[in-house]
């Protein structure tokens, strides 16, 4: 094992020592501090065990497409499931603050948008994150174009009107949103309230009958048929067609023959040649349950159900949504708070962007300082970049005027 030098322990010291201090001064401040430092703990939880899995969904689909190593999108799968095991748990005991998204076409376009998007851009929004906790200036670059774009595009309009069916402008004017916010104006808005609202919200429990707060419910139909079952035969289906060959070449050298048993072995090898993704994704499955579990109860202790309340309390009452909120998950979250910097920072410029619907009704734009899911995105940087220095893994890196997809 290679030695940490002592320079790398003293920065890593250093990072764990200024949250601590941020966390402790906030507290003496206000006790409502506590809600902000517990996603800053578990924020730099994530941090950790993102960069010690290499976790990048970028990467998991681009080696196993392009050059046909399935090694990350095994680990990520596995990962899914650990993850999705304690999520259930924490749903049977009615804690869970995981909002289920409506279900329809639009995201299997978005997705295949996004993910042409990360190839491009050399990593998903959580391995952009990561890697800049590692020092590299790309990456740090992708989580800045993701903030701005999303911030622009949230609450632009004009030519882009054209784009949208009269149907959705329609259904959105129709769902009589409070004056404040145009929805019937930008873009987005007419697509969220004119189209994805008007999706279902579809849970595979309630497909089944089952109480979704409950051990059947969460267990069997959101875990085992919802995730179990789905990851098991996707599984299946990379072993046939990408890790299956090598392994019957290495088996036939050996003298072995392709019994199911061996197929069962080499299926397993597969999944077993992926221990450090799947450690860190159950650490990352064990911390977001907790983490649902710690901010659920802070909600029942402070009397609250969002964030935004808890920010008006303390006299930080600028960048609260229309209904007092702010973007509060309750678990892992990435994007929306990267989004939200960037919109904050263009509103004291002069831009009047709390008049839609992703800012002004559901997520506001806080100050970062002071906003819950932007302590978390911080500290997840400051925690992949001491278990990067612990591993001897940090270094600068300068963007450079070439298109690089690696990792």
């Amino acid at each position: 094992m290679e030695t940490v030098s002592k320079k790398n322990q003293r920065w890593a010291f250093v990072i764990i020592g200024f949250f601590a201090l941020v966390s402790i001064l906030t507290y003496a401040h206000s006790e409502y501090y506590i809600y902000l430092s517990a996603y800053l703990w578990f924020g730099f939880i994530y941090g950790m065990c993102l960069q010690y899995g290499r976790f990048c969904f970028a990467s998991a689909f681009r080696d196993l497409f392009a050059v046909g190593v399935p090694r990350m999108v095994v680990g990520i799968m596995i990962a899914t499931i650990l993850f999705s095991f304690v999520s259930a748990f924490v749903t049977a005991t009615g804690m869970s603050t995981f909002h289920t998204a409506p279900a329809s076409i639009h995201a299997v376009v978005a997705g295949l948008i996004f993910g042409v998007g990360m190839v491009f851009a050399g990593g998903c929004a959580s391995g952009s994150l990561y890697k800049t906790g590692e020092g590299n200036g790309v990456a740090l670059l992708v989580v800045l174009s993701i903030s701005v774009t999303q911030a622009i595009f949230v609450d632009v309009s004009g030519w882009f009107n054209k784009l949208v069916p009269q149907s959705w402008h329609e259904s959105a004017l129709a769902k009589k949103l409070p004056a404040a916010i145009s929805a019937g104006d930008g873009w987005v808005d007419q697509y969220l309230a004119g189209y994805v609202w008007n999706q279902p919200i579809i849970k595979f429990s309630e497909m089944l009958g089952l109480k979704d707060a409950s051990l059947a419910g969460a267990f069997i139909g959101d875990f085992l048929v919802g995730v179990v079952i789905p990851a098991v035969v996707l599984l299946i289906v990379v072993y046939i067609f990408w890790s299956r060959k090598n392994y019957l070449k290495k088996l036939m050298r050996g003298g072995g023959n392709k019994s199911f048993k061996d197929e069962l072995a080499g299926y397993w090898g597969m999944i077993s040649a992926s221990k450090r993704t799947a450690i860190a994704g159950l650490f990352l499955g064990i911390a977001c349950g907790l983490q649902m579990f710690v901010i659920e109860g802070m909600r029942i202790k402070f009397g609250v159900k969002n964030a935004g309340a808890l920010l008006e309390r303390m006299g930080h009452d600028f960048g609260l949504s229309i209904k007092g909120t702010v973007f509060d998950p309750g678990y892992w979250y990435v994007t929306t708070q990267e989004a939200q910097w960037v919109g904050w920072v263009f509103n004291k410029l002069g831009w009047d962007n709390m008049d839609n619907i992703y800012f002004g009704l559901n997520n506001g734009i806080p100050n970062p300082a002071i906003n819950p899911a932007d302590w978390m995105s911080i500290a997840l940087i400051g925690g992949a970049a001491v278990m990067a220095l612990l591993h001897n893994e940090f270094k600068f890196k300068k963007p450079t005027g070439s298109v690089n997809f690696s990792v």
